[in-house]
This record gives C-alpha cells, sequence and structure tokens, in this order.
C-alpha cells in the first residue's frame, strides 16, 4: 500500500521516519503532477513547497496551532493531507476544491486568500489576539519572496519588529513569484543564502569559546563584538534583524532533517521569529523546474514530455494586448511598459523580450506600479501598465488620488477582467466597472473581440487623461487583425443589429454571444432585437442609447461584472435621470454572492450570459405580461 493511504490527517505525518517522509513526499510530487496535467493549476509553486508543508504539519500541532498561507497557491499539499486527499482530484474544477485555502473547506484553512502579501498582517492580528487570551498557541506564516515585495507585507514586518508578538514567519525563498524576482528585496535574499557559510562558521567557534572552562564565557561576549564587526564586512546586515525579527537561516527547503531541526527551535523563542527556508520551484518534475513561469498556473499537460494540451488557435486578449503595446513602443520610445510580476499573464512580455529598455516589472506591488508609473507621465513619457483586475482593486487610492485628479496620461490593460474560470472567488474580475465609473477625468472601454482591442490601445495612446481597457482571461474570436491601428472616436457606441421590440446594450466579448441570441431570437420566435456594443463605458454615449431607447419598451444590459453597482445600475441611473418611467429593464450580469469554482464557459453558463442564456431570458423579458 502507498504511503499516501496512510496519511488521513496531520497526526499521521508525526509518526514517520525521515526516510519515509521523503518517500511521502515523492509519492505527493508524483499525484500533482498526475492531477495538474488532468485539471491544469498551480503546479511549480506546489512541487517546491512539499518538504516545507510536510515538516511543518510534522512539528506543528493544526488546525490549534494556525498555519497561515500567504496566496494560498502552494497549499496543494497542505489539502492533501488535511483530510481532502481523496477530493484532490477535483482541484480548481466545478464542485470540487479550490485551489486556494478555503475556511469553508476545512478548519486547518485559516483565511480565505489568494492575494499576495496578507498574512503577515492576520498573524500579527491572530498572535495579539492569542496573547490578550492568554492562550498558547504557535502562530505561523508562511510567505513567498515574491509576496514580501508587496506593501503591505512590508508594513506589516514594520510593526511586527515594534510589538514583538511571539510570531513565526516562514520566508519560502524560490526565487520567483510568477516571473523571476525583481528589485532589492530579492538581491538582499540572494545575499543572506550567500553568506550562509559564514553563519555556519560563526556558530561553530561560538560553541567552542563557550566550552572553554572558566573564560569562555567572556571571551564569548568579546566574540560577540567582533562579530558585529565581521559580519558587516563579510556579510549584508540583515533587514530583518534590523527591524527587530530574529533571522533565521537560510536553511534547505528540501532537507526534512534541517527543516526539523530549525522550525522546532523557532518554537522556542517568545519573540517574532523568522526562518528564511530556500526551495526550488518545481522540484522533482524536471519540466516544471526547467520552467517554472509557465508551470506557475498552467493548462493541461503532458507528463511526459511536459507539453501543454488543448491549446487554444488564435491569439488571446493578452497577447494582443501585449504585441499592440509592442507597435506603440516601436515607433515612439516614450512608451514604456509595467507590470506588477505578470509580463507573460498581461502579454507584456512581448514588450520585455524586444524593448527591454523600455519595461518595468515591479514586483507584486500594484500600488507602487501606478505611483512610479505617474512620476513617468510627468516626466514626458507615456506609461502603459498591464494589472489584472482583481489586482487593481489593491490600488483604486492611486487610481484616484495619485492619477484621476490630476489627469495623468496612464493606459491601463485591465487583464481578466470578468468572469475567471478555476482560481474561484478570490480572482474574479467583476468589480472594475462599479470601481472605476465615478471616478472623474477617466476612460472606460470594453472590446467586442481582439481586433477592436488594438484598436482600443492605439485610441487610448492618443488621450490625454488615464485610459482603462478591461478583457477577459478567453481566447480571442479568431477575427482578422487589421494591419494599421484606428483611432475609435471618443465616447460613441457601435450599433451591430436594429430591431424594434428590445433592446440589448452588452460590453466586452459579450456583446457577440447578444448578437448570437438576437439573430435566434428574429429567427425562432420572430422578436427582432437592437444589439449595441457599448464600446465605452465612461463616458456613455447617452445620446445614441437615448434615441435607441426611443422606439423600444424594454432594455436589457448585458456584462460579466456585478449589476449591483456595475453597468446595469448606471444604465438605470441616467433614465432615472431624465425621468423616464416607460421603459422596463432586465439586468443581465453577477449578482451578489460568491462566483462558484467553475471554467469561465460554465461561469458564464451559469450567470445566463452565455449566448443561450441570453436568448432565453431576453424571450422570457419581451414576452412577459
Amino acid at each position: 500500500m502507498a504511503l499516501l493511504e496512510t496519511i488521513h490527517s496531520p497526526a499521521d505525518i508525526k509518526k514517520l521516519s525521515l526516510d519515509e517522509l521523503a518517500a511521502l513526499s515523492r509519492e505527493i510530487r508524483s499525484l500533482l503532477v498526475q492531477v495538474v496535467s488532468r485539471n491544469g493549476g498551480h503546479l511549480s509553486s506546489n512541487l517546491g513547497a512539499v518538504d516545507l508543508t510536510l515538516a511543518l504539519h510534522r512539528v506543528f500541532d493544526a488546525p490549534r496551532d494556525k498555519i497561515i498561507w500567504d496566496i494560498g497557491h502552494q497549499c496543494y499539499t497542505h489539502k492533501i493531507v488535511t483530510g481532502r486527499r481523496e477530493r484532490i482530484g477535483t482541484i480548481r474544477k466545478r464542485g470540487g476544491l479550490l485551489g486556494f485555502p478555503d475556511r469553508e473547506e476545512s478548519e486547518y484553512d485559516v483565511l480565505n486568500t489568494g492575494h499576495a502579501s496578507t498574512s503577515l498582517g492576520f498573524a500579527s492580528g491572530l498572535a495579539i489576539a492569542r496573547d490578550r487570551r492568554g492562550e498558547t498557541q504557535h502562530i505561523v506564516a508562511v510567505i513567498g519572496d515574491g509576496a514580501l515585495t508587496g506593501g503591505v507585507a512590508l508594513e506589516a514586518l514594520n510593526h511586527i519588529g515594534q510589538v514583538k508578538q511571539r510570531l513565526i514567519i516562514v520566508l519560502n525563498d524560490n526565487k520567483m513569484s510568477i516571473a523571476p524576482n525583481v528589485g532589492g528585496i530579492s538581491r538582499h535574499l540572494n545575499y543572506l543564502a550567500a553568506g550562509r557559510p559564514y553563519i555556519r562558521m560563526k556558530e561553530v567557534i561560538q560553541n567552542v569559546l563557550k566550552a572553554i572552562p572558566g573564560v569562555g564565557r567572556t571571551l564569548f561576549e568579546l566574540a560577540k563584538k567582533i562579530e558585529v564587526l565581521m559580519r558587516t564586512l563579510m556579510v549584508p546586515g540583515s533587514l530583518f534583524d534590523e527591524l527587530g525579527i530574529k533571522y533565521i537561516g537560510p536553511i534547505n527547503g528540501h532537507s526534512f532533517r534541517d527543516l526539523l531541526k530549525e522550525l522546532e527551535s523557532a518554537k522556542k523563542y517568545d519573540y517574532p521569529v523568522l526562518l528564511h527556508v530556500v526551495t526550488r520551484k518545481g522540484e522533482g518534475y524536471e519540466p516544471a523546474s526547467d520552467d517554472p513561469s509557465s508551470f506557475h498556473s498552467s493548462a493541461p499537460f503532458n507528463i511526459e514530455n511536459g507539453k501543454f494540451l488543448g491549446r487554444e488557435q488564435g491569439l488571446s486578449y493578452s497577447e494582443v494586448f501585449g504585441r499592440s503595446v509592442r507597435r506603440l513602443v516601436a515607433a515612439d520610445r516614450r512608451f514604456i511598459a509595467l507590470t506588477a510580476a505578470m509580463p507573460e499573464g498581461t502579454g507584456l512580455d512581448a514588450v520585455q523580450k524586444e524593448f527591454p529598455e523600455n519595461f518595468f516589472d515591479v514586483g507584486i506591488a500594484e500600488q507602487y506600479m501606478f505611483d512610479f508609473a505617474g512620476g513617468l507621465a510627468l516626466g514626458g513619457f507615456r506609461p502603459v501598465l498591464g494589472v489584472y483586475s482583481t489586482f487593481l482593486q489593491r490600488a483604486i487610492d492611486q487610481v484616484i488620488h495619485d492619477v484621476a485628479l490630476m489627469r495623468l496620461p496612464l493606459l491601463i490593460g485591465l487583464d481578466r477582467a470578468g468572469l475567471v474560470g478555476g482560481d474561484g472567488p478570490t480572482h474574479q474580475g467583476i468589480y472594475d466597472i462599479a470601481l472605476l465609473q465615478p471616478v472623474p477625468g477617466i476612460v472606460l472601454m470594453a472590446p467586442k473581440d481582439e481586433n477592436e482591442l488594438q484598436h482600443m490601445v492605439y485610441t487610448a495612446s492618443r488621450l490625454e487623461r488615464p485610459v482603462f481597457i478591461r478583457f477577459p482571461k478567453e481566447p480571442g474570436r479568431g477575427v482578422p487583425l487589421d494591419e494599421e491601428f484606428r483611432e475609435l472616436p471618443l465616447g460613441r457606441a457601435e450599433v451591430l443589429r436594429r430591431g424594434d421590440r428590445v433592446l440589448l446594450l452588452a460590453v466586452g466579448p459579450l456583446t457577440c454571444r447578444a448578437l448570437a441570441a438576437a439573430e435566434k431570437l428574429a429567427r425562432e420566435d420572430g422578436i427582432e432585437a437592437t444589439v449595441v456594443n457599448m464600446r465605452f463605458l465612461k463616458p456613455l454615449d447617452l445620446e445614441q442609447v437615448f434615441s435607441l431607447a426611443a422606439d423600444v419598451g424594454k432594455i436589457v444590459t448585458i456584462e460579466d461584472g456585478t449589476v449591483r453597482g456595475g453597468f446595469a445600475s448606471i444604465i438605470r441611473g441616467e433614465f432615472q435621470a431624465i425621468g423616464d418611467r416607460r421603459h422596463e429593464f432586465l439586468a443581465l450580469g453577477v449578482g451578489e454572492g460568491d462566483v462558484p469554482l467553475a471554467s469561465r464557459e460554465e461561469l458564464l453558463a451559469h450567470f445566463g450570459l452565455d449566448a443561450a442564456g441570453i436568448y432565453r431570458s431576453v424571450k422570457a423579458f419581451v414576452q412577459e405580461q
């Protein structure tokens, strides 16, 4: 019987020898490769964290002790050993396990988390709450070196060093977030890792001095003073020590002997301790270790050769965005592309490869990215930012206070806007319309297809104000791309079909699904619908909307975003503002509540936003008395 089949809870791990732990680690890595090869998912980060996860559950007593996973995309092993092994084959599938920690799934999951850098703040609060209650359990935060670049993580470190609560921070240093890590924090961790031989030498000398009868303690104290000088000369000072957090490491994250020793040691301190654990993304599966970026959040693949399966033909919206920006940079070097650790995900690696001097990856630091871009704009350059819609939420203050109020000419591509498959509720891009629509002076666009997207990028590049373009994570429709850019008239919608029974106002790629539904309504039910590609959500083409509405009594808004505060609310508000009482409205979009785990197409069907769902809803709406 496989060793893994005997593991039903963390208690079973505590019974294993070091050799058995190593065997269990190999079995788990094999299982992870099999599951992700079928389902897709976060493979390289999970393979790298297997040994660390087993060591944590061996040393600590979860769920009494709290193990907090930053971001959480490395939690697959944690789920396997906390009673969810038999369901791991359902991960990221409809009705299955989430790919991130989820408090509703298990008492072992402390936080619902999918965004980076949050673990230290929660851990700090939990530690203070524990102390105020007079309890003794351990609080352990596992944070990656990429997440440590996030401002909220650095803010937490500053406060933790001030308060000095009993807390264990495990820094999982694999030199990467999604793309290779960048910046001073990453360099500092590399310096610390390089200083390990010195640290070992220091420990040996200290032990020898202490052992000398009579004078050992005096010599040891003298040596400590000399060590401060020597450390300055030989090893860069530790940021964590300076902040008041004891630094231990670096530790080999694939050695159970080292991990168990240092984790047990960390439990003895009554103040904050940081263990610097060095791991390797993709450990145990060569294709993932050779190309950890591609296997960070991978599609299904062939295990034998690591080749991805079922890749859709044609360009994705992200690729079209990146190529369009590359054309802007090629024509005018004032354009500079920026991303927050997502060069490939946003398509901006096209600029990074060809024009590296016109590209910046700032790490997981969305707030800083907007202010940095603002400085570039004030200096006469034209920044182009690529950011996921769900991560834009972290920088709304910068958007309002630092960009919009000064009308700085930033071009922002909102990737993964709308419903996003596979990653669950933390990664849905359904709030950007509601968040951005009230912001003064901006432009917000949404293309119906990839050809219109490239023209929107060009149009945005010619506007002297902040411009946001939202587009989904899905393959393009395969439409031909015009060779030349075309400037779109600002704030003008596009009428794709005319009818006299109902007006369909559609946003982004849902426009094409609405058009298909309208054709079916005409063909099968004799219901003629007007279909409008809104294109501009701010400013709205109200003149045309009001004109078209004059001929119908019913209006349908169609968006893959929240209807509460989103496009539907905006349209209703505009009609109410002119005292309109004769129109009936139907809002098709995402209602309140969590978005279930499913693929994008399944989510669109779930919310009635695919062509079939739009057809059914509009037909019932028109036919009701």
